[in-house]
């Protein structure tokens, strides 16, 4: 075992869905590593821990959180790291002033979110809140790149138990719209920074009188960095959704917008602001005023506009206004059509890589505020990665949906250690205070980039060191050597970043003598590439950037198996630790809703028990455990058994579900323990339990299925009460006194 301050496996509390499951899964995870001699800890990366954690001074000793992220922060950059992450909520502004009024609500003493802070006090309380926003944690605990690829036994249940696919009709008018220029792809400055070039950097605001503003200060950069800028212009931004929505009413078909508004947390926000601003231009042209008196911020999406005009004492005849807009707007993308949630409700509730996914393989189609399905434009301002989407709605125009029985599978290696590319850009993002220009100066004196800019246009910096560069080649050298299947780094020679990239894969390919081995090709032909191998029932590894990793992650498995929630997905840390993340958490809010509204939870734990197995796996190499390597075969085995006997959660409340397949993981788990012949140990101590598990079987799911159908409490959503919690997602007292 571990030292007391390190347990040998740390498992994340996280958010929603998957933490619901965790209070099920967890007990039973920590009962079999014991056998093992195996200490399963925890650490609390949720949203409300994280905001617990930020404020401590205001709290009483009880309710007082240590910061786990920052000391998980610190464990990833060691070899001791065995870390299983799940999904946690990436929250944007909505979700994080929710959050924060139900832990008031509970009694923790905590400032509100200032919305547009005036006082010293509030500046201060609003940058530890920022803190928290948009994507804070896989920043931090990603020290490692990323190695994502669909579990063999996921992949062949998928092909013999194909998921059901929308068809694709060629005249279909579904496409992807994105600027014509003046773009963060259009304005891409890059560089490599060099050893004279090397130190802290300033990112300065220089206005037309000349007088400069320091944006940021003390910003580190090391020699072989690669160093962007870019801006979008605001005007153009806004003129290219006007000019969409029109199009789209033209078209007859639904308008979309697909953001990132969670891990881009400054800039997307502000992209999702002007498209509330655009669909609802006359309110905000007629009512400005009386709006920003009310606090409207567009930021926070069209839900927040509409709530805070209530409180006006015209509220009547704007919303008549709203309503008089609504019927010339074309027919919008919805959320919720039951409850009129629009696509430009909330900046979270659309994520572009789980939103567009599940479009394409709907066959191209949306749902209206009538619950009808009809064709899309799906706006996608920036072109970076936009055409991704583009290509393969293309391509099943072309050449109808992708058949899963048949499909090749695509894997990916993803450059994102160390805060890579544009995910890291959070605290280098800023809105133009006016016109002028913004640049970055070395700490030579030197100017890297400097960029003409005009009020409201939003600005980027981000970076990617050498170091993690150079391990995601090595890392895609490694695994294409033990696939021997095609291969490709998505990199666009006219990109300006990307270009710097292949400035360090083309040499490094030669030098390994691989070179012929791998082929570099811009994402749109990329994307046609690996759509024809599968199609062809081949496999293919792109090796991508930090968003592109995000984004394909989610659109190959979505497409392949029919949710990415399955993917294996191995985070190998660059000082020799690993951490086993466990799959999307996109659709856990709406699960969470169901299991509230009739005790049932369908989150699937298929991602866990992945991740498990392979944590198990690696703590044996690592520390030489042998036990724990017996422990990790055997979950292996049990999670091939949950896919050959079809017992994953079904959707649908009185049918099994998320504890339902606890149950049979439990199950299978002791049967390959007690069954193999390395360990008489550990088989004589699961034998007992394998047994007791199987002679159970009738009363433990008669137990789990008696709690279904009505409401149940867990007291809270962003912080459910531990108690109810572990009530509710252990129903079965039968299986609980097994376990122990």
């Amino acid at each position: 075992m571990a030292d007391q301050s390190t347990p040998d496996i740390i498992y994340t509390i996280v958010d929603e869905a998957p933490e619901l499951a965790s209070a099920s899964l967890l007990p039973i995870v920590r009962s079999f590593a014991a056998a093992a001699d195996i200490e399963v800890g925890t650490k609390d990366i949720s949203l409300a821990g994280r905001i617990i954690a930020t404020f401590p001074e205001k709290l009483t000793a009880e309710q007082r959180q240590s910061d786990d992220l920052a000391e998980l922060g610190e464990l990833v950059k060691t070899p001791d790291a065995n870390v299983i992450k799940l999904p946690n909520v990436s929250a944007s502004v909505p979700q994080l002033v929710a959050a924060i009024s139900e832990l008031q609500a509970q009694g923790y003493d905590l400032p509100a979110y200032p919305e547009e802070p005036k006082t010293n006090e509030e500046k201060e309380i609003r940058a530890r809140y920022d803190t928290i926003k948009g994507s804070a944690v896989n920043p931090v605990l990603r020290e490692g790149n990323s190695d994502r690829r669909a579990a063999k036994a996921v992949k062949n249940f998928a092909q013999k138990n194909p998921h059901s696919m929308g068809k694709w009709a060629k005249d279909s008018k579904t496409h992807v719209s994105s600027m014509p220029g003046d773009d963060f792809y259009a304005n891409e400055k890059s560089a490599t920074i060099t050893a004279a070039q090397a130190g802290a950097a300033k990112i300065e605001f220089v206005a037309k009188d000349g007088s400069v503003t320091v944006l940021k200060d003390g910003w580190k950069l090391g020699e072989g960095t690669v160093t962007d800028a870019t801006y979008m212009s605001a005007k153009a931004l806004s003129a290219f959704l006007s000019d969409e929505i029109e199009k789209t009413k033209q078209d007859g078909i639904m308008f979309s917008l697909h953001m990132k508004a969670t891990m881009m947390k400054v800039s997307d926000p502000i992209i999702f602001g002007h498209a509330v601003k655009a669909w609802m231009a006359p309110i905000f042209e007629k009512y400005g005023d009386a709006l920003a008196a009310a606090g409207v911020s567009a930021n926070s999406g069209m839900g927040d506009v509409l709530a805070r005009i209530e409180s006006l004492p015209n509220a009547a005849d704007i919303k008549a206004d709203i309503a008089a807009i609504e019927a010339e707007r074309p027919a919008i993308y919805m959320v919720d059509s039951d409850k009129g949630i629009t696509n430009l409700h909330v900046p979270s509730d659309v994520i572009i890589d789980a939103s567009m996914p599940a479009l394409i393989r709907a066959g191209g189609k949306g749902w209206d505020a009538n619950g009808a399905k009809g064709d899309v434009n799906c706006v996608i301002p920036d072109n970076c990665y936009a055409t991704i989407y583009d290509e393969s709605i293309n391509f099943f125009k072309e050449n109808g949906a992708l058949n899963p029985a048949t499909a090749g599978a695509v894997a990916n290696v993803g450059l994102m250690a160390q805060k890579a590319e544009e995910y890291g850009s959070h605290p280098t993002t800023f809105e133009a205070p006016a016109d002028g220009s913004i640049r970055i100066v070395l700490a030579n004196g030197e100017i890297l980039h400097e960029q003409a800019v005009e009020g409201g246009d939003i600005w980027r910096a981000c970076t990617v060191n050498k170091a993690p560069i150079e391990n995601w080649i090595q890392l895609a050298i490694v695994r294409q050597r033990l696939t021997g299947t095609e291969a490709i780094f998505w990199l666009d020679a006219n990109r300006a970043h990307d270009a710097e990239l292949i400035k360090y894969v083309t040499p490094a390919l030669d030098a390994a003598g691989v070179a012929d081995k791998f082929q570099i090709m811009a994402p749109r032909e990329a994307t046609r590439q690996s759509l024809e191998t599968i199609t062809a029932g081949k496999d293919s590894i792109a090796i991508t950037g930090n968003v592109l990793r995000d984004y394909l992650t989610d659109l190959f498995p979505i497409l392949e198996l029919g949710t990415s929630a399955k993917m294996l997905s191995i985070v190998q840390l660059m000082n020799g630790g690993g951490l086993f993340e466990t799959g999307a958490g996109g659709s856990a809010p709406k699960h969470v809703q169901q299991l509230v509204a009739e005790n049932h939870l369908r989150w699937d734990s298929m991602g866990e028990f992945c991740a498990l197995g392979e944590s198990l796996k690696f703590l044996a190499d690592s520390k030489g455990n042998e036990k724990a390597g017996i422990l990790g075969a055997a979950a292996e085995v049990a999670t091939q058994g949950i896919l050959d006997q079809n017992k994953s959660p079904s959707r649908k409340v009185g049918e099994p579900d998320n504890r339902d397949s606890h149950y049979w993981f439990a199950r299978y788990w002791a049967d390959a323990l007690a069954k193999q012949t390395d360990d008489a140990e550990l088989a004589t101590h699961f034998e007992p339990i394998a047994a007791a598990l199987v002679d159970n079987e009738a009363a433990i799911l008669s137990e789990l299925a008696a709690v279904q159908g009505a409401p149940a409490d867990i007291g809270g959503y962003y912080h459910p009460d531990s108690g109810k919690k572990t009530a509710v997602m252990r129903a079965s007292e039968t299986l609980n006194e097994i376990i122990g």
